[in-house]
């Protein structure tokens, strides 16, 4: 069942462990690109399973991706006691300081086992893996305990293994938060982090995991998450997910990233404007798709009667990634040894 021509650029939450009749209503009309499920959502398999199968039946689209964040450690939409607890990432990072390969083959299971439940509901996309290099003053909402690392090189080849593994589950990887977050000295949940740290000095570390994971044979199959970042040494004015310059000219140029690329959540504090101008301006910034996840009925209406229908190029890049998960479910491609391992 191919997606269907009117397709919105824009992945949304609901508000409960099912749909609504009237949010049934509203995504039948303005079928989304896709559905993000929360803890509010994610109460049993068997509920779990019958939201998504119920989402994709709606909007006509048998492949619709669904997606969730399932980091491990505090980031995690599915809980025990019907799901695994899996460790946060910095304990990956921490056991890397000692014996990077070990962790990376750690890495490597631990997502594969993660990827293995969520796909068993239905689930195709996870928000995974966080590929910021904190600096120093990084906000403790990010380098805590969400990072694979403090070097470049650490980060990428950790989060390279975390891509395999959730890959052979049959999980698309969301790199995120391109071209990096590590820099923020606030929460962009609640303000909008502005960054000062010279293009050369970005290019050397944040932009680097982004930068290699883009270029090497998992650049079709992952996604990646725009950062609601102020860069002034590329746009001053505006943060990375609303700003043209910093879409085609970084991320597309760059860095080279070629897949489908979804802003940040539009309801975080870091965005100005109404939300349907905030869904807007990240698609008139040369992102794919925006992304929405309160589950608010109105403002979903909002923005979706506001929104164009997806462009070609976006759905072609997510019809892309669709097949590349496939083939990597299926084997093809997806060894357990990485290729930035030197």
């Amino acid at each position: 069942m191919p997606p269907r021509k009117n397709l919105k650029p824009i992945v949304l939450s609901c508000a409960g462990e099912a749909l609504t009749a009237d949010e049934k209503s509203l995504f039948s009309d303005y079928p989304p690109a896709g559905l993000i499920v929360f803890r509010r959502n994610c109460v049993s398999k068997a509920q779990l399973a019958d939201l998504i199968a119920s989402f994709r039946d709606i909007v006509g689209w048998a492949d619709a991706p669904v997606l969730i964040d399932q980091e491990g450690g505090s980031v995690a939409r599915l809980t025990a006691p019907e799901w695994t607890e899996f460790p946060a990432a910095g304990e990956f990072a921490a056991l890397a300081e000692n014996d990077l390969e070990r962790a990376c083959d750690a890495a490597y299971k631990n997502a594969l086992a993660m990827g293995a439940e969520m796909a068993e509901a239905g689930i195709t996309v996870n928000c995974a893996p966080v590929m910021d290099v904190p600096a120093p003053e990084c906000h403790d909402f990010l380098s805590g305990s969400r990072t694979y690392g403090k070097t470049p090189h650490q980060v990428t080849v950790m989060a390279e293994h975390v891509c395999r593994g959730l890959l052979a589950a049959g999980i698309t990887p969301v790199m995120k938060h391109i071209p990096g977050h590590g820099r923020g000295t606030v929460d962009s949940h609640l303000e909008l982090p502005r960054v000062a740290a010279g293009l050369e000095d970005l290019r050397r570390s944040d932009f680097a995991p982004f930068r290699v994971l883009a270029g090497s044979d998992l650049g079709h199959a992952v996604w990646a998450m725009g950062a609601h970042v102020v860069y002034e040494a590329m746009d001053a004015e505006r943060p990375a997910t609303v700003s043209e310059i910093v879409t085609e000219k970084i991320i597309r140029g760059e860095i080279g990233f070629t897949g489908v690329l979804i802003a940040d959540d539009i309801g975080m504090k870091a965005l100005s404007g109404t939300i349907a101008e905030r869904a807007l301006a990240t698609l008139a910034a040369g992102n794919d798709l925006t992304l929405h996840c309160s589950g608010d009925f109105d403002e979903m209406r909002g923005i979706l009667s506001a929104l164009p229908d997806i462009v070609p190029l976006a759905l072609e890049r997510m019809l892309r990634a669709e097949q590349q998960r496939r083939d990597c479910h299926a084997g093809a491609d997806v060894p357990e040894r990485g290729i930035l391992k030197g």
